[in-house]
């Protein structure tokens, strides 16, 4: 079984994803043991954000570390369990809210694929990057 890394890559469908992990140095990161949950935003969810924006936080690597680490969970979260949970901390420390049904939402963006499983964790894809308050 691939590991997160790996199977983002397999997915084909994280190109911009990827480079972020790498620009922030979490490769090693989400390649090591976890376990982790990972929101993960694809490629057309990083296309809604202006480029200006995006080239912005290419720059600022903080707020960048920042806004990708509200998409890790330190812990497995697969989508059945969500009916249990309302909010959950993220690798920032900052918490975000889970509402479950059909589409399950995190924060404001949507679940669009659940549960790929990997060898140190999961990935569900959402629909949109979420910026923490």
């Amino acid at each position: 079984m691939r590991n997160l890394i790996e199977t983002a890559i397999a997915v084909g469908n994280f190109k911009t994803l990827i480079s972020v992990i790498q620009e922030i140095d979490l490769i090693d990161t989400l390649s090591s043991e976890g376990p982790y949950t990972i929101f993960a935003p694809n490629d057309d969810a990083f296309s809604k954000i202006s480029t200006e924006t995006f080239e912005d936080l290419l720059i600022d690597k903080e707020k960048l570390t920042e806004i990708l680490t509200y998409h890790i969970i330190p812990n497995i979260i697969m989508s059945k369990q969500v009916n249990k949970i309302k909010n959950v901390r993220t690798v920032n420390g900052k918490e975000i809210k889970i509402k479950a049904g059909d589409p399950v939402k995190i924060d404001n963006a949507t679940v669009i694929e659940k549960d790929l499983e990997c060898s140190n964790g999961v990935i569900h894809i959402i629909d949109k990057v979420l910026i923490p308050k």
